[in-house]
């Protein structure tokens, strides 16, 4: 690692990053609040400069798969406040950690649980788990379960879990998962569901998963899952992808070269500030509408091509040989810069479909802070039909239902 004597001491650094931490609305109890400050975070990430380990809202790669797709990194830490909030670790915890990354959040862990031989944490690359041991020995972590394997077959030899955490994005609740949980545990799972993912703190109360936080975030996908996002190319030459969930009605067959159609603008009167977050909207879509997708459209295609919110991942319904998909523009106030919302159509649905986008645009915006569903997971054997004002997500091991019935 490259220092210099000027350099900010680690210890000022983390105390440094724990305030810009909770300056974003996490780390909220004392006890994560001490296991981010005492954690040597530089010493999980050796080869980052100081200033990048003690980033708040950096993540560090620090290992890519042999496939080149997939890499291994250090999550941003806020984005480890946010799961260890989520978790709600005591002392006497038994722990099932899926991605072992560089070890980082197994050391805290342990701490937060009193004893380290009761954190077991699996990856499926031996190298990221060589790492893990590595790092975790120069800490005085030993006693951490450091396990080879994959992370969606959970550990059984350790079970039963009371916390269970994924570092890495599953579209599913496994099988296994289901069986190793304890009664009374909490999971913490980055899921996957309709093209976008969310960092779901689930209870397991009377054979179910039932959501009490819910924060949007990324993960690496978690390795050797079972397909249940599929994707195809739309535009050849610009390599613009769809993604959408086995269960949705959509034939990619049809919808080639749809972005060659005539396009068609819709705009909503919705407007945003440069740094307002608008994710409540996707979220909202997937239980208000059965055919909302992501659009993965790169940063360099051409705007007259393609004008997505933002680049490979922006929320779009598709109907038959037709989509559209969120876009905005910039608009000038008297209060400065704000954008406005809107939908771009092509197909011969587009003018319906961008109306529609619309549409839901507005809802969203008479209460955005509010646009959360409720989400509650039964395992797949367990009968649910939809009711009300809510959505059935079937995927293989596990049923999502969202809704905004409190």
């Amino acid at each position: 690692m490259t220092t210099d004597t000027t350099t900010t001491s680690p210890e000022e650094l983390r105390e440094q990053m724990l305030g810009k931490v909770r300056e974003m609305g996490h780390a909220r109890s004392r006890e994560v609040q001490q296991v981010l400050r005492e954690t040597p975070r530089h010493a999980f990430v050796p080869d980052a400069e100081l200033a990048a380990a003690y980033n708040p809202v950096q993540s560090v790669i620090t290992h890519r798969f042999g496939d080149g797709r997939s890499l291994s990194c250090a999550s941003a830490p806020y984005v480890v406040a946010m799961q260890l909030d989520q978790l709600e670790v005591r002392p006497g915890h038994r722990i099932l950690e899926l991605g072992a990354g560089t070890g980082y959040n197994a050391a805290m862990l342990a701490q937060l649980t009193g004893d380290g031989s009761l954190v077991t944490t699996v990856d499926i690359d031996a190298d990221v788990t060589a790492q893990a041991v590595r790092n975790l020995a120069a800490t005085s972590h030993t006693d951490v379960q450091v396990i080879t394997g994959d992370g969606g077959l959970g550990y059984a030899e350790n079970a039963p879990y009371d916390r269970l955490i994924a570092t890495v994005s599953p579209w599913d609740i496994s099988a296994q998962w289901w069986e190793q949980l304890a009664h009374g545990a909490r999971v913490v799972v980055p899921l996957r569901w309709r093209g976008q993912a969310r960092g779901l703190g689930l209870a397991y109360t009377d054979g179910r998963l039932v959501a009490d936080s819910n924060e949007l975030c990324g993960f690496v996908h978690l390795v050797n899952e079972e397909h249940g996002e599929l994707n195809a190319v739309i535009a050849e030459e610009h390599s613009v992808k769809l993604h959408w969930d086995r269960d949705q009605n959509v034939n990619p067959d049809a919808l080639g070269g749809v972005l060659e159609q005539p396009r068609t603008e819709a705009w909503s009167g919705v407007t945003i500030a440069g740094d307002e977050p608008y994710d409540g909207i996707w979220v909202r879509l997937t239980v208000t509408d059965p055919r909302v997708c992501r659009l993965d459209a790169r940063h360099d295609v051409p705007r007259d091509v393609c004008q997505p919110v933002q680049a490979y991942r922006t929320p779009a319904l598709v109907e038959g040989d037709s989509l559209a998909y969120l876009t905005m523009r910039r608009q000038e106030t008297d209060g400065g810069a704000r954008w406005e919302l809107g939908a771009i159509g092509h197909g011969s649905l587009a003018y319906a479909l961008a109306e529609h986008f619309c549409g839901e645009l507005r809802a969203w915006s008479v209460e955005r802070d509010a646009q959360i569903p409720s989400v509650t997971i039964y395992p797949a054997d367990v009968p649910v039909e939809a009711t009300g004002a809510c959505a059935v997500i079937r995927k293989t091991h596990s049923t999502l239902v969202l809704s905004y019935e409190r």
